[in-house]
């Protein structure tokens, strides 16, 4: 029988080999084609007595990249149609058989009297690693690239194909508890240490090895259906499983502050899988897997951070018509630390980099951040000592100007200050080649004031990077009034190519990201100075889902900055540009008490030598209250809202403002930006699931109560008369072709 994604091949040994490959797909998934094909399959080997043993592999670089999450987003379609004709009851049914189709393929495996073999030849992750999983022999090709992991918890979702039950009765607890609720990829040398796969052999010889376990009697059973089988931590209800699951489910609240239905699916179905045969764990797991599928929570997660995170990564905003470009040479003017980060990046992609700043020794300073990275890595077993020298072969440092006349793209990290970018623009402009764009790395100047000192403003772009660099993926574009296709082009190129995600703004004070971020920093103060207790503020914004609290955000920017931001925009914008009772708590932190934050050991935090203990807030807050508040009269919720409301808000008007002007780059952006409460999908999505006419409706209750910021803008409130949404009234924009 020919199938579509898969080879079948039968050797002279009666031996399968089933090899993975959809046509025109760099990676595999399960697609409806693949998961209908593999069912199939098994029925096949299965019913046919002259195949012994089946061994499974890729035909591609990877084994297989997980689900095709699409094909979750159209279970979900079917769902609310057959709601609507049928009633709750049959849409439920509908949703549970469909959505354990998977789960019951690979139980069919381990359970077809053929010893099964998966022959991973790199990355196994999600239902890609779970297949393998349910194989009786696990053997990988040696690939120091090669992860295996269940990362569905990112997207709000979590392994409903045996996952939650196979990993816990081949690992012990703990382990198993982290790889299902951080979904953090292992590599191969861990794998085999926790027991998920059995061999690890030369690429060369990894079917071979796979054939021959079978030929060897290889046993066609799993563990679990033995007779006497033991789990590797011990019965749920014994002194080691009651070390676990308390301690467990204490780590799990302090995580995730029961935001996520997904973790906490993941924490029921370990506990009561384990207490059962496995066949019945398997649907109490299919049972959660659709109950959290149909959660709103899994739905915008899935829609920000898979779907639309995987098409602005390929380009959904890139002018059609517009050649592809590719950056061979840049050039960073300010080798600081932002700038020497970029340059780092860049370098690592394989790009050549020059590092100029004012003197040579500025600039070798810069050049060395990216000796302490790789130096870093190299020390923690994470980089190999050729590839570190590759990268640092790629940097050069110099104060000479002139080395930018060969550089495709230059990016401007220099101090926030419009004279000193004013005088590196005038130095820069005469050395660019032909063709060259000129980017500037601002986070607060617009970009058409910075422009008018650039005579070909059609080359001109803002790139904003968010630090520290190698960790944050987003990068913010800025589009000038006069920015050209090519230049926008050219700059989503180079930020594809650096492996960061883009998205296009146009101009404003603060631009996207600044705008909210600014937003919930101010909340935390405003309610410093209504006396809600420092630790009550920092508790609430993460029970909220926010990263960190408001004052430790501020103490990791610097104090001194923000007051320096807030300085500027009073210079610019006048005086009620800006809330002066926060700056008056800004000067007196900063000029009065000298608390600047992390970076000198004081800010709204007091901060230990390296390696003494923790910080700790700062006492001395107390005195700069007006008035201190009983925490228990205070409302926890509204406390919580305030943060997420101030922020979305203040997204609502970036649309209003044409400042977004395609909505998954709000959702996107928030997450990746600042960590915008990850659960809600982005600040768009936490509007349209909370539906405009209820969101409305607070805006308008703390309004009343904490002022004008929580305005809505009349968009908003012309929408939530219509009863739109953001993705219903601006439906993104077809990618460009």
């Amino acid at each position: 029988m020919a199938y579509k994604n898969f080879k079948f091949d039968v050797d002279a040994d009666g031996i399968a080999l089933v090899t993975w490959d959809i046509p025109g797909r760099s990676m595999n998934v399960f697609d409806e084609v693949s998961t209908q094909e593999i069912g199939e399959i098994i029925k096949q080997t299965t019913a046919d007595a002259a195949i012994k043993g089946v061994v499974i592999t890729s035909a591609k670089e990877a084994f297989c990249a997980g689900a095709d999450l699409s094909m979750l987003e159209g279970m979900n379609r079917s769902y609310a149609q057959l709601f609507k004709e049928k009633g709750e009851e049959a849409a439920n049914q509908m949703l549970f058989e469909q959505s354990r189709q998977m789960s019951l393929a690979f139980r069919a495996i381990e359970t077809s009297g053929k010893p099964w073999v998966a022959a991973i030849n790199g990355l196994a992750l999600g239902g890609g690693f779970e297949i393998t999983l349910a194989c009786h022999y696990r053997v990988a090709a040696e690939n120091p690239k090669t992860r295996l992991g269940l990362p569905e918890i990112k997207v709000g979702l979590f392994p409903g194909a045996g996952g939650t039950q196979r990993v816990p009765r081949l690992v012990q607890p703990a382990d198993a508890m982290q790889l299902l609720l951080k979904g953090e990829a292992v590599n191969l040398t861990r794998a085999k240490a926790l027991n998920l796969i059995h061999a690890v052999v030369p690429a060369a010889d990894l079917i071979k090895t796979a054939k021959d376990w079978i030929k060897g009697g290889g046993k066609a059973v799993a563990p679990w259906d033995e007779k006497g089988f033991k789990l590797p931590g011990g019965p749920v209800f014994s002194k080691m499983g009651m070390q676990m699951f308390p301690a467990g489910n204490a780590i799990y609240r302090r995580e995730t502050y029961d935001n996520y239905p997904a973790a906490r699916a993941i924490m029921s179905c370990v506990y009561e899988g384990l207490q059962l045969p496995i066949d019945a764990a398997l649907r109490v797991e299919s049972r959660y897997f659709t109950k959290v599928l149909r959660s709103k929570e899994a739905a915008a997660m899935i829609r920000s951070l898979f779907l639309s995170m995987q098409e602005l990564n390929k380009g959904a905003r890139r002018p059609a018509g517009v050649p592809p470009t590719k950056v061979k040479k840049l050039a960073v003017i300010g080798a600081g630390f932002m700038g020497a980060s970029v340059g780092y990046v860049s370098a690592q992609a394989g790009i050549d980099v020059v590092l100029v700043d004012r003197d040579q020794e500025s600039a070798d300073k810069g050049k060395g951040h990216a000796k302490t990275v790789v130096d870093g890595l190299i020390a923690k077993g994470r980089m190999k000592q050729d590839a570190a020298d590759a990268i640092l072969a790629r940097i050069s440092a110099t104060s000479d100007y002139n080395v930018i006349a060969d550089c495709d793209l230059v990016i401007e990290a220099v101090f926030e200050d419009r004279n000193v970018k004013a005088d590196t623009y005038a130095k820069a402009q005469p050395l660019l080649k032909p063709g060259a764009i000129f980017a500037s790395n601002t986070s607060t100047l617009p970009i058409n004031s910075l422009a008018e000192e650039f005579k070909d403003q059609g080359k001109f772009i803002g790139i904003h990077f968010f630090s520290p660099v190698e960790k944050m993926m987003l990068v913010e574009m800025i589009l000038g009034k006069n920015t050209g296709d090519v230049a926008l082009a050219t700059a989503l190129d180079y930020v594809r190519a650096i492996g960061k995600t883009p998205i296009v703004v146009n101009d404003s004070r603060g631009f996207f990201a600044n705008r909210c971020v600014m937003r919930y920093i101010s909340e935390g103060n405003e309610m410093l100075l209504e006396g809600v207790p420092p630790a009550m503020i920092e508790n609430t914004a993460k029970m909220a889902g926010m990263p960190v609290g408001p004052l430790s955000l501020q103490d990791e920017v610097a104090l001194d900055l923000g007051l320096k931001i807030t300085k500027a925009t009073e210079a610019d914008l006048g005086p009620n540009a800006i809330d002066q009772a926060q700056k008056k708590l800004m000067v007196e932190m900063v000029e009065n008490q000298g608390r600047y934050g992390r970076k000198n050991g004081k800010g709204f935090y007091d901060y230990p030598e390296k390696g003494k203990g923790q910080k700790s807030l700062w006492p001395g807050l107390a005195n700069l209250q007006p008035k201190q508040l009983d925490p228990d009269t205070l409302s926890v919720e509204e406390l919580k809202q305030r943060f997420l409301v101030v922020q979305a808000v203040e997204a609502a008007r970036t649309v209003e403002d044409h400042v977004i002007t395609d909505v998954r780059e709000a959702d996107v952006g928030s997450i990746l930006g600042f960590g915008f409460a990850p659960f809600t999908g982005g600040a768009l999505s936490y509007i349209d699931f909370m539906g405009t006419k209820k969101f409305v409706e607070l805006c308008h209750s703390f309004e009343k109560k904490y002022g004008s910021r929580f305005t809505p803008p009349k968009l908003l409130e012309e929408m939530a008369a219509k009863g739109e949404t953001f993705y219903g009234r601006f439906p993104p924009k077809k990618q460009a072709a």
